[in-house]
């Protein structure tokens, strides 16, 4: 994903939910002092691979069976907990820490890649978690521009933002354990969340000439008027 081409989708996310760029931009230039340039060599190998993109829905214990059988695990936040709990190696957490910070500290320091996100309103959590990863293991991200060490693969929420990591670095199929669009326990701001990453989805799939099966019944409803017409 090129900046370019995520930047008109992520000025409609900062429009629809009144965001000020300006503090993701702070926050994006805090997490660059406290980091250095990620070395890719350390990523897994993403190039051709089945990656299953593992979300936190509680239907990821049903689900599995299809990270089991992918060649790489990308899992967002709390998934990566799930994953680890039922014997599923994950091979690189994708989070913006607000949920389960000290699994992406322990995570660094077996060696595992963690994408770490900042954005407006975390960086309380960039200032106390991001000092305790290991810097060679740690991979500093931004939905904002791209400065320094910090990089934007794109993608929004932990979850859509692991599947364009994905795709960023070559995967060769992407399959979506552990998803839910509809969920009624959250509020307001997490389902217009949830919507927003399903038009990411939509968006990566058709850039990919890709299908996926999380879609599947749902693509006539999607609200695509943000999406750049490919």
């Amino acid at each position: 994903m090129r900046y370019s081409d995520w930047s008109p989708v992520y000025d409609a996310i900062l429009r629809d939910f009144g965001y000020d760029r300006t503090g993701d931009e702070r926050v994006r230039d805090r997490l660059a002092t406290l980091t250095t340039s990620f070395d890719h060599d350390r990523l897994p190998l993403f190039e051709g691979a089945a990656v299953a993109v593992c979300g936190a829905a509680p239907s990821l214990a049903d689900d599995l069976d299809l990270a089991r059988r992918a060649d790489v695990v990308v899992a967002a936040s709390t998934a990566v907990d799930t994953c680890r709990d039922a014997g599923v190696a994950v091979d690189c957490m994708v989070t913006d820490l607000d949920k389960n910070p000290e699994t992406a500290v322990e995570l660094t320091r077996e060696g595992t890649p963690v994408a770490v996100h900042a954005h407006g309103d975390n960086r309380p959590l960039v200032e106390a978690y991001v000092p305790e990863l290991v810097d060679e293991w740690t991979l500093p991200t931004t939905q904002a521009e791209p400065v320094g060490p910090v990089e934007n693969v794109g993608g929004f929420t932990d979850g859509d933002r692991a599947a364009f990591l994905a795709d960023h670095f070559g995967a060769g199929s992407l399959v979506f354990p552990g998803w839910t669009f509809d969920d009624p326990t959250v509020d307001a701001e997490k389902r217009r969340k949830l919507a927003w990453a399903e038009r990411l989805l939509y968006w990566l799939e058709r850039r990919r000439d890709e299908r996926f099966v999380v879609l599947d019944g749902r693509r006539d409803a999607i609200d695509t008027s943000a999406l750049p017409v490919e």
